[in-house]
C-alpha cells in the first residue's frame, strides 16, 4: 500500500487520532503535512518523529476555520511538496452538554470546527484532488454520528454531517477517478478518553462487542488502505471502526 511521491495533508495532527493517520502515512512513504492550530511544540514533535524514522514531513498552522489561514497553508505545502493528494479532515471538538443547556455558542463553534471546517479546506484544496492521480478525501467522522450521544447534540450534528458531505463529494470527484469517504471511529485510545472515569469507561466498553476500546493504530491502518491505490473502486462510504458497537 505505498504511498511514495504522494503529498498528504491532515487537519489536527499534532496529537491524537491526526498523529497517528500522520504517522501511518508518513510510514508508506508519503510526504506529510501535520496541521495544527495552536500547538506548535507538539505538532515539530511528530515532524521530528516522522523525519528520525526516515520519512518526510512538516508542520503548518492554520486554524481550519479561517479561509485565509487555510489558502496560506496551501501555498506552504505546494511550496515544500507540491500539490496535494490526499486530504484527511480529521480536526476536530467537542463541547459537551446537555442540550437542555447547551448555548448557542457551544452549538456554533463545535458545528464550526467539526463541520464547517471540514468544508473550507475541502474547498480549498478541491481541484488538487480532482487533478490528483486518483486523489483521495478522507473524512473522520464518529461512531456518535450514527448513534447519538448524551450531552453531544452538537458533536453528533457535525459528525453525522459529514456523512453526508462525503457522499455528495464522491459523486462530484467521480469523473476525476478520485474518491471520497469516512471512516467513523468508535472510541479510541486516546487522551480525551484516556480521562473518562472508570465506571463510565466500563459501562461503554460493556456496549462494545469486542469489549475495549480500538487503539489509534487501528484508525490510522484504515485510513492508510483508504488512501491507497488498493482501494480505487472505494468512494463514497462509511467505514465504521468501532468493534461492533452499532450492531
Amino acid at each position: 500500500m505505498g504511498l511514495e511521491d504522494r503529498t498528504c495533508l491532515i487537519t489536527g495532527s499534532s496529537r491524537g487520532i491526526g498523529r497517528g493517520i500522520a504517522e501511518e502515512l508518513a510510514n508508506e512513504g508519503a510526504n506529510v503535512a501535520i496541521n495544527y492550530r495552536a500547538s506548535s511544540g507538539a505538532a515539530e514533535e511528530v515532524v521530528d518523529g516522522i523525519q528520525t524514522a526516515g520519512g518526510s514531513a512538516m508542520a503548518t498552522q492554520a486554524d481550519v476555520t479561517d479561509e485565509a489561514e487555510v489558502a496560506a497553508m496551501h501555498e506552504e505545502i505546494d511550496d515544500a511538496f507540491g500539490s496535494v493528494d490526499i486530504l484527511v479532515n480529521n480536526a476536530g471538538i467537542n463541547v459537551d452538554t446537555l442540550f437542555s443547556e447547551m448555548t448557542r455558542a457551544e452549538w456554533d463553534r463545535v458545528i464550526e470546527v467539526d463541520l464547517t471546517g471540514a468544508f473550507v479546506c475541502t474547498k480549498e484544496f478541491f481541484d488538487d484532488i480532482a487533478v490528483a492521480d486518483e486523489g483521495r478525501l478522507i473524512n473522520i467522522s464518529s461512531v456518535v454520528g450514527k448513534q447519538g450521544n448524551l450531552g453531544q447534540a452538537n458533536y453528533a450534528a457535525a459528525k453525522s454531517g459529514m456523512f453526508g458531505l462525503t457522499r455528495t463529494l464522491a459523486l462530484e470527484l467521480a469523473d476525476s477517478g478520485s474518491t471520497a469517504n469516512c471512516v467513523a471511529p468508535g472510541f479510541t485510545e486516546t487522551e480525551m478518553v484516556q480521562g473518562i472515569p472508570e465506571r463510565v469507561r466500563e459501562r461503554i466498553q460493556s456496549q462494545i462487542p469486542l469489549g475495549r476500546f480500538a487503539t489509534i493504530e487501528e484508525i490510522a491502518c484504515v485510513v492508510s488502505f483508504i488512501a491507497s491505490p488498493e482501494a480505487s473502486y472505494i468512494t463514497g462510504e462509511v467505514l465504521d471502526v468501532n468493534g461492533g458497537m452499532d450492531l
